[in-house]
């Protein structure tokens, strides 16, 4: 089990015991929960020292800052040692029970058992917003990606070993899963709305995700910029043409005007804004992938042998 956290004083203890409960009921599998603190600034690690002090199985990572809501759960997966690696959020928004049905897929063999939001009781305007932003990306991905999924599900060892292999400083996990191509099992869900506390989830991360699904896995934003520069340069030389002609036929009753000058200005500035921001984009995941700077900077580890 790994469980990312943040400012979760309100869930953590929660969280791990309802996972406790889950496996006793399983009763056939020894277990660790791997909790991965980004460096919270609440008692949240107080909280997970003493769950640590209790529960041997419970082991904890303690982050030297807050290296982000992407690369820190990638981290801690890397640390464990079952046979199968289950990713769960700490504000329980994602069920635990589901834990019987990911584990009930993976013994009828499939490497993957992920769990795809159908539905969801948080707004409906930002789940309609989510929806189309997958919608986006599976449309210019290269490869085929699930759709709706948070990376809550199971991940047999063999996947987290080609992870591994991969060395990724700041990876696109859920475009990976299809990436690597092991075979998947799918469960259907409701998300339930946050019980405690407020997501530290805002604008710009919802966008750095975005940005790094569709930099990661598709070059068509690039061409679309190669394409449309030439279709407006086109239509600009047509334009041009037309204005040309009509002065030349209608010399002294044919105005050409500023108007026309100030759109068309403004137009191909806006444009070429546009592709010079999606070429940043993928120059950055660039950059990102040269430094090769690690995941994260542990602080501290606790109850790891």
């Amino acid at each position: 089990m790994v469980s990312g956290c943040y400012n979760e004083e309100g869930n953590v203890r929660e969280c791990y015991e309802q996972v406790k409960k889950v496996f006793q009921d399983i009763g056939r599998y020894r277990y660790e929960h791997i909790f991965i603190d980004n460096s919270s600034e609440d008692s949240t690690v107080a909280i997970l020292r003493e769950i640590a002090a209790q529960d041997k199985n419970v082991k904890v990572i303690v982050n030297a800052r807050n290296f982000g809501h992407i690369r820190s759960p990638h981290h801690a997966m890397l640390q464990a040692k079952g046979d199968a690696v289950i990713s769960l959020v700490s504000d329980l928004q994602d069920p635990p029970e589901m834990i019987k049905e990911f584990i009930k897929k993976w013994e009828e063999g499939f490497f993957i058992v992920i769990a795809v939001k159908e539905a969801s009781d948080e707004s409906p305007l930002f789940f309609a917003i989510r929806r189309l932003y997958y919608e986006l990306v599976t449309s210019l991905a290269e490869i085929e990606l699930n759709k709706n999924t948070t990376g809550f599900g199971l991940y047999d060892r063999r996947f987290i070993d080609v992870l591994r292999e991969l060395d990724d400083p700041y990876p696109y996990f859920r475009g990976l899963v299809s990436e690597i191509g092991f075979r998947v099992a799918k469960i259907p869900y409701r998300q339930p709305v946050r019980k405690r506390g407020i997501t530290s989830n805002n604008f710009y991360r919802l966008y750095d995700m975005a940005m790094l699904g569709i930099t990661n896995h598709s070059k068509v934003p690039l061409r679309l910029a190669t394409m449309l520069g030439f279709a407006v340069s086109l239509i600009s030389l047509c334009i041009a043409l037309g204005y040309l002609i009509f002065k030349l036929l209608y010399w002294n009753s044919f105005s050409l005007g500023l108007a026309p000058l100030e759109v068309g200005l403004f137009f191909f500035g806006s444009v070429q804004l546009f592709f010079i921001g999606i070429l940043g984009e993928y120059i950055g995941a660039i950059h990102t992938q040269v430094m090769k700077r690690p995941l994260v900077v542990e602080l501290e580890r606790i109850n790891f042998d």
